[in-house]
């Protein structure tokens, strides 16, 4: 056998024995709630006050959505916080 023909033999055997690890990769580990990865999990969700959950109906009554509803709602709640 020439030197060819030999390396030829073994990137074929070494393909037919090992390729499949090449071609597979491994699923990327599902963190667990509480731990590090999981940024959502981070933080911890306030509870909402009355003025603001008075302000999302009235959003809501209104049809507004997106930057139109930010807005309302921001102004909402700031008449809210302001004492009489």
């Amino acid at each position: 056998m020439t030197l060819s023909s030999r390396f030829i033999a073994i990137v074929a055997a070494s393909l037919l024995l090992g390729g499949t690890a090449f071609a597979q990769t491994t699923a990327p580990a599902t963190s667990a709630p509480g731990s590090a990865m999981a940024p959502a999990a981070k933080k911890a969700q306030k509870p909402h006050t009355a003025a603001s959950l008075e302000c999302s109906k009235e959003a809501d009554a209104k049809g507004l959505h997106g930057k139109e509803r930010k807005k309302f709602r921001s102004e909402c709640k700031a008449k809210a916080a302001k004492p009489n």
